[in-house]
């Protein structure tokens, strides 16, 4: 049997749909799944061994592109794939796998995909309200229930990797490290403020901790804004956008704990099974947890939150400057204990 998965174009998305690449090797002997991925993805699928081949989606967010998917459709129809499983909702992600005539195309309606998706899920958001949940109910026949527990997500990174990384970047591996993930893609009502990280990076200096910034190179500056609020003799080292997605792998899982807005990096680190303190403002962890019994999450559970926005529509943004960094200390330090 092979088998093709229509991949998310989110990091996080991407660490979430393990689960149902588990589930399919369970229902599947012998499998061989590969993923139609965008490149900036990649580097987490190359890390589940479920995934046998990985093919680059060279579309970017919102790039319809008709006549470059069909080429690729083309390419992919001598694949001899039987069924593809489509895990994003949008119409433009069931066009490669109908082009390529795959005969069984599996998916949610989405945006009223009848005629590309031929094996077709009605989604009902109480029944399954995490978005893991969604993507492993695809290995389910449509309308029968979603067996739980779901399997946890890992991703691979051993000791040769993790040296490598080390030595491509020219860094050590510190006695007691401690990551930061200051970063959240989605907007900044997902991200804790810098002064509270560069508090954090005080107090854990204190206890014996050096401290990384993980992230890409649209978090730079806010991690900037961290080194240079923290003590000048025991700074961070801000590594965002210094790093690829590859190496961020092998970093997180060489930490003793990790401290992650809800990010791809979040999912990430928690897949690696690193113990991970998950700070959530705007988002809800109902709907997108860190898959991972190391994992804590702390949220304000105000009111107001979750809003969902990409900026506070009060303008306030008390779920995350109200999140003390001593709460978040002492988490850190049970965590590492732990």
């Amino acid at each position: 049997m092979k088998a093709l998965i229509v991949a998310p174009s989110w990091i996080g998305d991407t660490v979430l749909a393990q689960p149902l690449f588990m589930r399919l090797h369970e229902r599947t002997p012998c499998l061989q799944l590969d993923a139609l991925a965008p490149r900036w993805v990649a580097p987490v699928l190359e890390r589940m061994p479920e995934i046998t081949k990985l093919i680059d989606s060279p579309f970017a967010h919102g790039d319809l592109s008709l006549k470059a998917r069909h080429r690729l459709a083309r390419q992919l129809a001598q694949g001899g794939y039987q069924r593809a499983y489509i895990l994003p909702n949008s119409i433009k992600s069931a066009l490669i796998p109908f082009f390529a005539d795959i005969p069984e195309r599996i998916g949610f309606v989405g945006e009223s995909r009848y005629g590309l998706i031929n094996r077709r899920h009605t989604l009902n958001k109480a029944q399954l309200p995490q978005m893991a949940e969604r993507f492993a109910q695809l290995a389910e026949a449509p309308g029968t229930a979603l067996p739980r527990p779901l399997p946890l997500p890992r991703l691979h990174s051993d000791s040769w990797q993790r040296a490598a990384t080390l030595a491509s970047l020219g860094i050590e591996l510190p006695e007691k490290l401690a990551v930061f993930c200051p970063g959240a893609e989605y907007g900044p009502a997902k991200r804790w403020p810098a002064r509270h990280f560069a508090t954090l990076a005080n107090a854990l200096a204190d206890q014996g901790y050096a401290v990384w910034l993980l992230g890409s190179p649209k978090d730079r500056a806010i991690g900037n804004q961290i080194v240079d609020l923290t003590d000048l003799a025991r700074r961070p080292h801000n590594l965002c956008g210094a790093t690829s997605l590859t190496q961020a792998i092998d970093l997180l899982a060489a930490a003793a704990f990790v401290v992650c807005n809800d990010s791809g990096l979040m999912h990430v680190a928690a897949a690696l099974d690193r113990p991970l303190i998950a700070l959530y403002g705007s988002s809800s962890p109902g709907f997108t947890p860190p898959l991972s019994v190391r994992a804590k999450i702390i949220s304000q559970d105000l009111d107001c939150s979750p809003c969902f926005q990409r900026t506070c529509p009060l303008g306030h943004l008390d779920c995350l400057n109200k999140l003390d960094p001593q709460r978040v200390l002492d988490a850190c330090l049970t965590k590492a204990i732990a």
